[in-house]
């Protein structure tokens, strides 16, 4: 469970808050900059615990705006990344929360974050088992990454995943042209140390589809 979820980080999402009032905006800051920070300048040691504190912030972000998309997008980035690093079968729970969380954000705005919580899901069908230990399905995370790149099809987290998703699917060709194209995405304000981190991962994961081309 742990070295399946571990990229998670699922997903660093967040493009665009200007529906959002101006202290809604720097909640969310804070929670994705705080996400960027254990997820990829932490020791993978200390990032359990932490995560585990900075579920306490984006659950209350949560409860005190329902109505809010964005808020349950990323309470459930924050619940998958916490069970990726907590791993073992008590990761599951989390991983089940971290699912209903967004499936909440797509019932309230499907659109929210450029389409966040379908590529966060997609991710979550794509790495966590299936039947009978969790909810894996690799045809519903492609369909999921499908609707993701509809809304953002030029963002490094869609397209990430989307070729993370080819990858696994041995579709290497694929993998690489929508890899390759990630790398070229606008940076994003406020997301520099995300960014930074992700373009690592895209990199790593060329690296491997290269190996398999070869």
């Amino acid at each position: 469970m742990k070295s399946i979820l571990a990229c998670l980080l699922l997903c660093t999402l967040g493009q665009s808050v200007w529906a959002l009032d101006s202290a809604d905006q720097q909640r969310l800051r804070d929670i994705q900059q705080s996400w960027a920070h254990i997820q990829y300048d932490l020791p993978e040691g200390q990032r359990a615990d932490a995560f585990e504190k900075l579920a306490v912030q984006s659950s209350a972000f949560k409860q005190e705006r329902q109505s809010v998309a964005e808020a349950w997008i990323w309470s459930g980035i924050v619940n998958s990344s916490w069970a990726g690093a907590k791993g073992g079968i008590g990761a599951l729970s989390k991983v089940k929360e971290a699912k209903a969380d967004l499936e909440q954000a797509l019932t309230l705005d499907p659109t929210a974050l450029q389409g966040s919580a379908y590529t966060s899901l997609g991710a979550l069908y794509d790495r966590v088992p299936g039947w009978p230990l969790g909810f894996g399905d690799s045809d519903k995370a492609e369909q999921l990454l499908k609707q993701a790149l509809q809304l953002n099809p030029n963002g490094i987290d869609s397209l990430y995943f989307w070729g993370d998703h080819l990858y696994r699917q041995k579709r290497y060709g694929e993998a690489r042209a929508a890899l390759q194209k990630a790398l070229l995405a606008a940076p994003r304000p406020s997301r520099e140390s995300a960014d930074a981190g992700r373009r690592k991962e895209i990199q790593a994961l060329l690296a491997d589809v290269e190996k398999k081309l070869d």
